[in-house]
């Protein structure tokens, strides 16, 4: 009896998996900057490309557990919105390469079929360069909202970025493959620019949601009749 219950409590803790894929991965990002003192803007949209890997380690009751990691080039920035009676507008491009890596859990097919995901974990980020879009019959900032025009012509003051990030998916398993459809949102915690008491901005820290396609293959793959 005694040598009964452990094994049956080891069952119940999980199945073991050992299933490795890699794979690349493309999308839409809209995003818009956290700013304080406030500047009004609208959904920055541009294409992101990509890699990922993902390593699934265990099945827990009907819980497929993995760890996905990706390495993507985005272009971020801001577009504003200027509402003080000029022609003016403004947009910003800030191109990173980003490392999100997450915690996923899935839940329905394994091999064949529909299967559903959350995940959710730490993204970093590298800024790489930038570029200003002005345009306007005449460059004016003398009535801009609350005088906020220290943006203007500044690069970031940080390079690196980092913040939180979590979606929501759905996945494809076939034999070809795994086909991915995810809807993920960040929330950057850090400001780009200073935000000491001899900055300009209290805050300035990315806001993203992306959209987008990952078509992952097997290099690994747990071997199990069971596995469906």
């Amino acid at each position: 009896m005694g040598s009964i219950m452990p094994s049956m409590t080891y069952a119940q803790v999980g199945e073991h998996r050992h299933d490795f894929s890699i794979g690349f991965m493309g999308g839409y990002t809209m995003n818009k900057m956290d700013f304080v003192p406030k500047i009004k803007q609208s959904m920055k949209g541009s294409p992101m490309v990509g890699f990922a890997s993902r390593y699934v380690c265990e099945k827990y009751f009907t819980t497929i557990c993995a760890v996905e990691l990706e390495l993507q080039y985005n272009n971020l920035g801001w577009k504003e919105v200027i509402e003080d009676g000029s022609d003016n507008t403004y947009k910003r491009d800030w191109y990173f390469i980003e490392m999100p890596i997450l915690m996923q859990m899935g839940w329905g097919r394994e091999r064949k079929g529909l299967k559903f995901l959350f995940e959710a974990g730490p993204q970093v980020g590298l800024y790489l360069s930038g570029k200003e879009h002005r345009g306007g019959a005449e460059w004016n900032t003398s009535n801009r909202p609350n005088g906020v025009v220290y943006q203007y012509g500044k690069d970031p003051d940080r390079k690196f970025d980092y913040g939180i990030a979590a979606g929501l998916g759905l996945e494809f398993s076939s034999p070809v493959g795994h086909f991915l459809l995810q809807g993920r949102y960040y929330y950057g915690l850090s400001d780009m620019f200073d935000n000491s008491k001899r900055g300009d901005f209290g805050r300035s820290a990315n806001q993203t949601v992306l959209v987008k396609m990952t078509y992952l293959f097997d290099i690994i793959r747990t071997k199990g009749d069971n596995i469906k």
